[in-house]
C-alpha cells in the first residue's frame, strides 16, 4: 500500500494513486492532529494533493523529488 499510517502520521511511498484517497480522507477527518511524511513519495494523484490541501496537515518530511517539492504548497515542517 502506497501509504502507511501511523497513530498521527501517513508515509506516502512510492507512486500513489487515485485508488489512496478514500483512505486518506478518512484518515485525515479521524486524527485529531495528521502529520504527513512525503520523503519516499514519487508521484502523487491530484485527488491526495486536493485533500491534503484542503486538511493542512504538519509536514514530517517533505518530498525528496523536485518536482513534487515545488508543486505540493503544504505548510512548513513542524518542529
Amino acid at each position: 500500500m502506497p501509504i502507511r499510517y501511523d497513530a498521527d502520521l501517513a508515509r506516502f511511498e512510492a507512486a500513489c494513486t487515485v485508488e489512496d484517497a478514500l483512505p486518506l480522507a478518512e484518515w485525515l477527518e479521524a486524527t485529531a492532529a495528521p502529520r504527513v511524511d512525503l520523503s519516499a513519495c514519487t508521484e502523487l494523484h491530484t485527488a491526495l494533493l486536493q485533500l491534503l490541501m484542503a486538511a493542512k496537515p504538519m509536514v514530517a518530511a517533505g518530498p525528496e523529488d523536485a518536482f513534487l517539492a515545488r508543486v505540493i504548497p503544504l505548510p512548513p515542517t513542524g518542529p
